[in-house]
């Protein structure tokens, strides 16, 4: 009787642990690698779908993210030291960026590109505010009513 309770007891805790695995988690899938001009080409691409570009209109942005996306790429591989001042020179460039768009763009392009700006800063706020809050806020106790006896 003792080694058959023994037994269950051993089976129990080994399923126990076998079934404690969290095996519900995705894998990150991790970001190709792009080269400046495929990054340029895909900015111009979407911008094209987006805003109903012409090929000039096309051609001209292309030109413009691809200047851009080779400057991102020689401030990630620079040193990491001074960031703030690294940080203010690389806002001015992408505001520099911006308004070299803006002034291929026809009036109406610039409305759409601006929503399209404001939704994606409203998202990546969320995505930030999101972030900060996972590991600080506790999880309010889960609370169940009790059975009511008559």
């Amino acid at each position: 009787m003792k080694k058959a309770i023994l037994t269950i007891a051993i089976a129990v805790m080994g399923l126990s642990a076998a079934l404690a695995q969290d095996t519900t988690k995705r894998m990150r899938r991790p970001m190709p690698k792009m080269t400046a001009e495929q990054r340029a080409e895909r900015v111009a691409e979407r911008m094209e779908k987006q805003l109903s570009l012409t090929a000039d209109q096309k051609t001209k942005i292309y030109a413009i993210e691809l200047d851009n996306a080779k400057k991102m790429e020689a401030w990630r591989s620079a040193d990491q030291g001074d960031v703030k001042g690294k940080m203010k020179e690389r806002k001015a460039e992408m505001d520099a960026q911006k308004a070299k768009v803006d002034a291929v763009l026809t009036a109406d392009q610039k409305t759409k590109l601006d929503s399209f700006r404001a939704e994606a800063k409203e998202k990546g706020g969320k995505m930030r505010k999101g972030l900060g809050e996972r590991g600080r806020k506790a999880k309010p106790p889960v609370v169940s009513d009790p059975p009511v006896q008559g």
